[in-house]
């Protein structure tokens, strides 16, 4: 996929659940090698480790948590270069999904990344839970080996995962759908205080995924099971996604 403009991504709307905010858009990412890999979770279970000031968002009478590793790359800020030291580095994050006035979103437990500058940068301006890690990622034939520890705390996952086939946008009304096409996130300050962060991307170009588990031990300080029962998660890959980003707004 060649590099697209974010005018171009900005004039593809049709596919959004809601409006874009009116405001100017700060920022531009592409996520590289992303796999969506998501357990159902019992509502009860989900419900004691997520805010009671957000509303949960379910599918089927199941809560969902994701993780998600992937390598951001092409990360720049609006009107500037790209700053090297931010530019790519990996990033993976431990989610479920929660709604507010009609807008259906992503709640982070947990984001790792292997750049402290991110870190900082995100805790300040997003009140998103980052944690630095020592984190590598290579390609080992069609595979690709994920290995992230976080520094000086637990929060591991050390596995591989790859395609399995050919990627298609999946369609509305699907749990593929339901899981995947997320225009906004949820953040909450230290006041407990709300904020709404919306995002700008084309369909997600999803395909099928093998992964292979050594150690995943990411969801456990949040009263979560780290490999929850109920066999394999679903998987999803994506080899691309470039998308623009909007500063977090207070609700």
């Amino acid at each position: 996929m060649s590099k697209a403009n974010p005018r171009d991504i900005l004039r593809q709307v049709a596919h959004r659940p809601f409006e874009m905010p009116d405001g100017p858009w700060i920022q531009t990412q592409t996520w590289d090698d992303l796999l969506f890999a998501h357990w159902p979770i019992p509502i009860d279970v989900m419900r004691r480790a997520v805010p009671q000031s957000l509303e949960l968002d379910t599918f089927d009478g199941s809560a969902w948590l994701g993780v998600v590793p992937f390598v951001i790359s092409e990360l720049r800020v609006r009107s500037l270069p790209p700053i090297p030291p931010l530019a790519a580095f990996p990033e993976i994050n431990v989610r479920t999904y929660v709604t507010m006035g009609g807008k259906p979103g992503v709640w982070f437990f947990s984001l790792d990344a292997a750049r402290l500058l991110a870190v900082v940068g995100a805790r300040q301006l997003y009140h998103l839970p980052y944690f630095h890690a020592r984190m590598s990622v290579h390609h080992q034939g069609d595979w690709i080996v994920y290995e992230s520890q976080r520094i000086r705390q637990d929060g591991a996952f050390i596995g591989r995962y790859r395609p399995t086939g050919s990627a298609a946008n999946p369609a509305p009304g699907t749990l593929d759908h339901w899981l995947t096409e997320r225009y906004c996130l949820y953040a909450i300050d230290g006041r407990g205080h709300i904020y709404r962060g919306d995002i700008q991307h084309e369909p997600w170009p999803l395909a099928p995924a093998d992964l292979e588990i050594e150690r995943n031990t990411m969801a456990a300080q949040f009263r979560l099971p780290d490999v929850p029962p109920g066999g394999l998660p679903l998987l999803h890959f994506s080899r691309r996604q470039q998308v623009v980003i909007w500063p977090l707004a207070r609700l």
